[in-house]
């Protein structure tokens, strides 16, 4: 394989890339909570091209391409995902806003009670620093999981890699220039998915309004649920 095709095919990859889709919108969504969680999304999302770059290569995939009925099932259950994908970020942004309520709640409680009591500024000083611990963790599995599920189950990624990604592979080729071509596609998608994170935590000061942040997360909500109906409605009409 030669230099110029990878390099055509990164071009195509980074086209695609810059085209706004489920992955976009959920890593937004995970990096609007924190930035690592943005990026392990992110990560995930590169995880599932490869995978699906490795199905491609051992010949799994053409069980997709031969049997639309497999095709149909695929495009359901991804968007039957998306759709949890939504329902859920709609259900975290109510459970955000009465955690916001509550901590405002227990903020005006807390300096109520520092002006009777000088301790109770230390013990606010140490649940703080307890607090900020938890939220500076690692990696959230789950919002990893979530990228490697939404590419595994995005029908579009999958079609990708049965109609396009063969197109650049040599005739008799083998597992790896499949796999450096998913490769490719993954080091593409991570570098525009986490260009997204670092917008997004450059913008923090912004976003961590509360008001901001409910509607940016209901809209991204609306937006994974309606990509979602959109992708069942098509599998269901074959």
């Amino acid at each position: 394989m030669s230099l110029l095709t990878i390099l055509a095919f990164a071009g195509l990859c980074a086209v695609l890339a810059l085209t706004p889709g489920p992955d976009t919108f959920l890593v937004l969504r995970y990096s609007m909570g924190r930035a690592r969680d943005g990026f392990a999304a992110a990560v995930g999302c590169s995880l599932g091209s490869l995978v699906w770059a490795a199905l491609v290569a051992i010949g799994l995939a053409t069980l997709l391409e031969q049997s639309a009925e497999v095709f149909r099932v695929v495009k359901i259950v991804g968007g039957l995902y998306l759709i949890y994908l939504g329902v859920m970020a709609f259900v975290a942004t109510r459970r955000s806003a009465r955690a916001a309520a509550a901590e405002k709640a227990a903020a005006e409680t807390a300096a109520a009670a520092a002006e009777t009591a000088s301790t109770s500024g230390t013990a606010g000083d140490a649940g703080s620093t307890t607090l900020t611990g938890r939220a500076r963790g690692g990696w959230s599995v789950r919002s990893l999981l979530a990228g490697m599920l939404s590419t595994l189950l995005n029908p579009k990624v999958g079609l990708f890699f049965l109609a396009v990604v063969p197109q650049f592979v040599p005739a008799h080729a083998g597992l790896g220039e499949t796999m450096l071509l998913g490769a490719v596609d993954a080091l593409v998608s991570v570098a525009y998915l986490g260009v997204v994170v670092l917008l997004a935590s450059r913008m923090v000061a912004w976003l961590k309004r509360p008001r901001v942040t409910r509607v940016l997360e209901r809209v991204s909500a609306a937006i994974l649920a309606a990509l979602g109906i959109g992708t069942v409605v098509a599998g269901a009409e074959g």
